[in-house]
């Protein structure tokens, strides 16, 4: 879906690991419809769903993606396939805690609603 202030967009991947529910955000602010980019700045939070523990990249200067393709579902739609590579040089810290999960590299696709807030 787009970024609430209307730059970017933010793209959600949920999965299990071990016995508990994640939930991956990527922020990307400067990215564009349509385009593919290297070295676009991504702003990272993990979450562990139902248990209160958020973890997040302190700037956007510690991840970045590469966006090798965005296309398009379909001629009418405002959906959009996406593929690409997370970096990550530092961890993510925990928000409300002192515990941090490392990401170095995150190969990711999934859909984008460019019209969706």
């Amino acid at each position: 879906m787009l970024r609430p202030d209307g730059k970017g967009i933010r793209l959600r991947m949920v999965g299990r690991a071990a016995d508990s529910r994640l939930a991956i955000i990527l922020a990307m602010p400067e990215l564009e419809r349509g385009s593919t980019t290297v070295e676009s700045p991504t702003v990272v939070t993990l979450t562990v769903e139902g248990s209160g523990r958020f973890f997040s990249t302190p700037t956007l200067d510690s991840c970045w993606s590469d966006i090798a393709a965005q296309e398009p579902v379909d001629d009418s739609s405002d959906r959009y396939t996406i593929s690409g590579i997370l970096f990550c040089v530092a961890p993510l810290g925990e928000i409300n805690g002192d515990a941090a999960i490392s990401i170095p590299e995150l190969e990711f696709s999934g859909i984008i609603e460019w019209s969706a807030t």
